[in-house]
């Protein structure tokens, strides 16, 4: 199995002919054109293994439409906070509700999201721009819109009713690619187990028949964040109107109306939230049944509660006419505090769990969850206010005949230059420390070839190396204090707009001038970089759309921040592991239980990942048959610390005892793959010592050419890969894989155990 950014076949196999044995265009299993019909010749294969090679590449950087994904990063940042509470045995009801503040935090995101477009087209376009003619005049696409063409649709509420098509189509996309890749990637159903699901000690819940099965789940959860997007954009007409109707002397019903529309939609929003709430995932058991009345019940009322406010919000209304802003700021104020005050909650309940089992390993002290979902709701916010600023901006050129968006977002957009500074000051602290680490590794390399000529040049490109794959285990570091300042610098920007009720640089006028300047520059600046950094994405997207190459590299990065399901955001990009887990589980259940043969699942990066996930579904009697062979895996480096209660050690060592035997090879110049770093002797009895990089120090008779430092890549290069494969196989029983005339049962193999072994007991590999 390759890793990050993929691998053909034929690169997997060093073979230019290969066929698909099994799979389709997403994901397969493919074989060297020779061996495509090996169970039929058993003798040929007596003394030689048959290889085979899975590539699910195409399903993280496969067609250009995957290039929207990157609007998604804010939700599958805060998927991945759902994956990261700390390890813990019991506890149930406080690992319930770490998962429901995750979820919570996650709807916030969803309206967050529906909510800037809303303020864009409803507010700034519609109510602000349309309805001055100065800036209607400069946008001729807004002039039937605007109230001197005297037009039907000039009116304020039929102005926002037209532009309320901007978010409701924004929500209705995100609901069918959320329900398209479902369909397309994680409808996949797990092999079913007859042994049931197991309890053992430690074991990780990536072992439960239901894990890689989340539909009940995210139907529920698509349902209600659809809903939630169409109730906010009904708020968004209902209100202003309400507000209206609300003055002396207006029409009696309208204004009973306007109550009865908002009650009905805080009775929506109160269902939604419930919903919600309700229930988490369910991986003890394989849950097919779906909530098909609230399914598609839901989002119908939500969209029926829009109509019936846009049909309110256009009713005419003499003497209605748009000033100021739209009541925008209340709104964004409110999201922003309530996710400051779900990331407290998430901390609070984050470190009860890590206090009731402490693990020094653990990234950020078992905080790790709430960090990243802090920086969830900083990305979203900044997104959110970007699109607004620069839209802002275009429609009114000067900055003088629109009030723009909310003082909310521009405080915001201030606090960006001191977070940048805090963060280039983090990475001068990163680059002294790794200048000085570089500087020790020195001695080590020398030492490490006590025999050959000293080249300075060499010794420090290797030095150099080995220090810049240490900056991984920096990480943690750097991701505290970004939350941390971000999460002060947020609540300060909120305060600050609650108070004043004016932008940074209205608000510092009449104080001291240093202070005046460092607003007014702070404003500036902050509406620049978030202004360059909207253009930047949009810029990637647009070329990722184009490019192949481009959208590789944005297959690497959701290669790591999709394995997980979505559980806490149902508009997350589509998780790959839901489709390539039961590929991998039913390809090697179905060829034991078939041949009687054993296996060495082979993983590098990314892919030992998969391959742990499958080993741990398939049933205990096939699981004692597999040897795991994994090399540059993030397995303990990233996984097993920022993921501790499905990867740590406990998890680790439980998958150690129930498969036949493991080995694992990593290098001191790899920045993503370790040690595994078992416990006791399980420990080297795992990890082979490091391996060198590059293979030779000076020119040999075997390397007369420098070589390379390979860093993560190119581990089949080097001779200790192919003698670990030998030594596998070796410890594995030689059964012939054949086919088997007889069934003794499903996944038994005729005069072999079946069991799996512990770590007591057992020979090196």
């Amino acid at each position: 199995m390759h890793g990050v950014g993929g691998s053909s076949p034929q690169e997997m196999l060093d073979d230019p002919r290969t066929v698909r044995v099994t799979g389709d265009d997403v994901a397969a299993v493919f074989r060297r054109t020779e061996d495509a019909d090996a169970e039929t010749r058993p003798a040929d294969y007596r003394d030689k293994p048959v290889p085979e090679a899975y590539v699910w590449c195409n399903l993280t950087s496969g067609d250009a439409t995957r290039a929207l994904w990157l609007l998604l990063l804010p939700f599958m940042v805060v998927n991945l906070a759902h994956w990261m509470r700390p390890a813990v045995t019991g506890r149930i009801r406080t690992v319930r509700l770490y998962g429901l503040l995750v979820r919570l935090a996650g709807l916030t995101l969803t309206v967050l999201l529906v909510g800037a477009a809303a303020e864009v087209a409803l507010d700034l376009a519609a109510w602000q721009c349309a309805g001055t003619a100065a800036c209607a005049g400069g946008h001729s696409w807004l002039g039937f819109l605007s109230p001197a063409e005297s037009g039907w649709w000039s009116a304020p509420g039929r102005r926002l009713t037209v532009a309320a098509l901007v978010p409701a189509a924004l929500t209705g996309l995100l609901w069918y690619l959320s329900l398209r890749t479902w369909r397309a990637y994680e409808s996949q159903q797990p092999m079913e187990r007859v042994d049931g699901p197991e309890q053992g000690a430690g074991r990780s819940a990536l072992g439960r028949p239901g894990f890689w099965y989340g539909r009940r789940l995210v139907a529920r959860l698509r349902a209600a964040h659809t809903a939630a997007g169409l109730l906010t954009v009904a708020a968004g007409l209902a209100v202003p109107a309400a507000r209206f109707d609300r003055r002396a002397g207006g029409p009696a019903v309208l204004d009973l109306a306007g109550w009865l529309l908002q009650a009905g939609l805080v009775t929506g929003a109160v269902v939604v939230v419930g919903v919600v709430c309700r229930r988490g995932r369910g991986e003890r058991f394989l849950d097919r049944t779906l909530d098909v009345h609230l399914v598609r019940r839901l989002p119908l009322a939500a969209l029926a509660l829009l109509l019936l406010a846009a049909v309110y919000a256009g009713w005419a209304r003499p003497g209605w006419a748009s000033a100021g802003r739209l009541p925008g700021d209340a709104v964004f104020g409110g999201l922003a505090a309530t996710q400051g005050l779900l990331v407290v909650a998430l901390a609070v309940v984050a470190h009860l769990l890590y206090r009731a089992a402490p693990d020094p390993r653990a990234a950020m002290r078992g905080l790790g969850g709430p960090a990243v979902a802090m920086l969830a709701c900083a990305l979203g916010g900044v997104m959110s206010g970007g699109v607004a600023q620069r839209v802002s901006d275009w429609l009114d050129g000067t900055g003088t005949s629109l009030a723009g968006p909310p003082v909310l977002l521009t405080w915001q957009a201030s606090v960006i230059p001191p977070l940048l500074l805090v963060v280039l000051a983090v990475c001068a602290l990163l680059a002294r420390r790794t200048w000085a680490r570089a500087r020790a590794e020195r001695a080590a390399v020398t030492g490490d070839h006590p025999d050959e000529a000293a080249d300075a040049g060499r010794t420090r490109r290797i030095a150099t190396a080995r220090a810049m794959a240490g900056l991984t285990d920096r990480v943690p570091l750097l991701v505290t204090v970004v939350a941390t300042t971000t999460f002060l610098l947020g609540m300060g920007a909120l305060a600050g707009a609650l108070v004043t009720d004016r932008t940074p640089a209205e608000a510092a006028e009449g104080t001291y001038a240093v202070l005046q300047g460092a607003a007014r520059t702070g404003q500036a600046v902050g509406s620049w970089l978030i202004g360059v950094g909207f253009i930047l994405f949009v810029t990637w997207g647009r070329r990722a759309y184009k490019d192949a190459s481009a959208r590789r590299t944005i297959g690497i990065l959701w290669d790591v921040g999709t394995f997980w399901p979505r559980a806490a955001h149902p508009f997350a990009p589509p998780c790959y592991a839901e489709r390539a887990v039961p590929d991998l589980t039913w390809r090697m259940a179905t060829w034991t239980r078939a041949t009687g043969g054993r296996l060495v699942l082979s993983g590098h990066s990314q892919g030992s990942v998969l391959a742990a996930a499958a080993a741990w579904q398939l049933e205990p009697s096939a699981r004692g048959r597999v040897a795991l062979l994994t090399y540059g895996s993030p397995l303990e480096r990233l996984y097993g610390r920022w993921f501790p209660a499905h990867f740590g050690p406990a998890s680790l060592a439980s998958l150690h005892r129930e498969i036949d035997c493991w080995r694992n090879l990593y290098r001191l110049t790899d920045p993503i793959g370790g040690p595994v770093r078992l416990p006791g002797d399980c420990g080297p009895e795992v990890d082979r010592e490091a391996l060198k990089d590059p293979l030779s120090y000076g020119r040999t008779t075997e390397h007369p050419l420098p070589a390379p430092i390979l860093g993560h890549g190119d581990y089949q290069a080097d001779p200790a890969f192919a003698e670990e494969r030998r030594r596998l196989l070796g410890r594995l029983r030689p059964d012939v894989p054949a086919p088997r005339p007889d069934e003794d049962g499903p996944g038994t193999v005729p005069g072999a155990d079946g069991g799996a072994h512990g770590c007591a007991g057992r020979s090196s590999a």
